[in-house]
C-alpha cells in the first residue's frame, strides 16, 4: 500500500475556498458566491455568472476577469486582488507546485528558462531591496503555499526524511535513502523531504518507485547515476530525473519542501507535490510541524543538525501533544562525527520523548524503529 494524500473535499459545505473553474461553476450555480475566496481561477469566460451571483464579502485573489465583471463585483461588495503582471510566480496560487510546473521549458531551453530559475532570479533582485511590495508578494505566496500544504496532508500520515544535499547519486548511501523512501511509502506513510538534491531526492525517488518492482528502482538508480550531482549542470541533473519519470510514469506520490532562499539547490523532480517557499524559516517550521508520523534523520551537516533540534524542541515541551518519533540513522555519524545523539538523549531523559527517540546503524533498520516508536 502506498501513502495516500487526501486534499479537502471540494463538496464540503464548510470549505469556502474555490481553487478550480469546476469548483467555481458548482458554487456559482447556487446563485451565491457570498463569503467565498476564489484563488487564481481564470474567470474571463464567466462574466454572466459573476454579474448574476451574490458576491458580497467574496474575495477574488489573482483571478483574471473582464473589466465590466471586475467593476461589478467590486461594486457588489467583493474585494478584488488583481493578477500581478510579469511576475515569474503566482502569489495567490491555490495548490502546490508539481515538477512539470517548476521545470517548464527545461527540455528545449535549459534550466535557466524555467519558472523555478526565474523565480530565484526575481528573489535575488528583490530580497535586499527593502521594497515592501516585493516583501508582501513573497509573504502572500508563502501563506498560499502553506494553506495548500495543509489541505493536501489533512488526512495523511506524514513522515519526514531529512538529510544532506551533498549525497551524490550512484553512491551506496543514495541507494539506501531511496530504499528507505520506498519502504516508508509502501507502509502507508506519506514521505516528505526538504525537496532538494542528495538524500532528499533519494527519498522522494524511493517513494516514486514504491508501486513498481525492484528492477524499476535499480534501473532508476542507474539512470540518475550518470549525472551524479546538480553541479555543474542543473539542466543535465534534472533531465536525468525526468527521463526516469518518462520511462515509468505513474509513480508513488510524496512531498518536497524546498526554498528559493537556497535557490542554488534545485528542487528534485521525484516529489509529486512541491511546497516551495521564499522564507526558509517558514519552510523549516512548516515541514517539521506537518510530520505527524515522525522524522527519520539521515547523515547530514549543519542544516540537518538544525532540523534535529528544531524537531526536538516541540517534542521536549510537548507543544504538538504526544512527542513524535525521531529516528537518527548512522551511529558513527551521530555519536562521533556530529555527536547530536548524546545531547538528544540528555534532553529526553525522564521526559515523555525518551521513549520516542532511537539511534540505528543503517537505513534498513529505520522503518522498524519508526514503527516501534509509534507503537510505544
Amino acid at each position: 500500500m502506498t501513502g495516500v494524500l487526501s486534499p479537502n473535499d471540494p463538496n464540503d459545505p464548510n470549505d469556502h475556498e474555490i481553487e478550480t473553474l469546476e469548483e467555481f461553476d458548482r458554487v456559482a450555480a447556487s446563485g451565491s458566491l457570498r463569503g467565498h475566496r476564489v484563488q487564481s481561477v481564470d474567470l474571463t469566460t464567466r462574466t454572466p455568472a459573476l454579474m448574476s451571483a451574490d458576491i458580497a464579502e467574496a474575495v477574488f485573489l489573482g483571478c483574471p476577469m473582464r473589466p465590466e465583471a471586475a467593476a461589478h463585483v467590486r461594486a457588489g461588495g467583493a474585494m478584488v486582488f488583481p493578477p500581478v503582471p510579469e511576475l515569474p510566480f503566482d502569489p495567490y496560487r491555490g495548490s502546490l507546485y508539481g515538477p512539470d510546473a517548476l521545470y517548464e521549458g527545461l527540455v528545449d531551453d535549459g534550466y535557466e528558462a524555467t519558472p523555478d530559475a526565474r523565480a530565484y532570479q526575481w528573489f535575488l533582485r528583490t530580497r535586499g531591496s527593502g521594497d515592501i511590495y516585493a516583501s508582501m508578494l513573497r509573504s502572500i505566496h508563502d501563506d498560499a503555499v502553506s494553506d495548500a500544504f495543509d489541505e493536501l496532508v489533512a488526512d495523511a500520515r506524514v513522515v519526514g526524511v531529512m538529510g544532506g544535499h551533498a549525497m551524490e547519486r550512484g553512491t551506496d548511501a543514495y541507494a539506501g535513502a531511496a530504499r528507505l523512501g520506498r519502504a516508508l511509502t509502501r507502509a502507508g506513510l506519506t514521505v516528505a523531504t526538504g525537496g532538494g538534491p542528495g538524500a532528499m531526492e533519494a527519498a522522494n525517488l524511493g517513494a516514486y518507485a514504491a508501486p513498481f518492482d525492484d528492477a524499476m528502482l535499480a534501473e532508476a538508480l542507474e539512470t540518475v547515476a550518470k549525472v551524479p550531482s546538480f553541479r555543474p549542470s542543473i539542466t543535465d541533473w534534472a533531465r536525468a530525473a525526468f527521463d526516469v519519470r518518462d520511462r515509468r510514469p505513474g509513480g508513488g506520490a510524496s512531498i518536497g519542501v524546498p526554498t528559493w532562499f537556497y535557490g542554488h539547490e534545485p528542487p528534485n523532480a521525484f516529489a509529486e507535490h512541491i511546497a516551495k517557499y521564499f522564507a526558509n524559516a517558514t519552510r523549516e517550521d512548516g515541514l517539521l510541524a506537518r510530520c505527524t508520523a515522525g522524522v527519520v534523520f539521515l547523515p547530514g551537516a549543519a542544516g540537518t543538525v538544525q532540523e534535529v533540534f528544531d524537531n526536538t524542541t516541540p517534542n521536549y515541551y510537548e507543544s504538538h501533544g504526544t512527542p513524535r518519533p525521531m529516528v537518527l540513522v548512522d551511529r558513527d555519524h551521530w555519536t562521533r562525527h556530529l555527536p547530536a545523539w548524546p545531547l538528544l538523549q540528555a534532553l529526553a531523559q525522564g521526559r515523555s520523548m525518551e521513549s520516542r527517540i532511537a539511534l540505528v546503524d543503517s537505513v534498513e533498520d529505520a522503518p522498524e524503529a519508526l514503527a516501534r516508536l509509534t507503537r510505544g
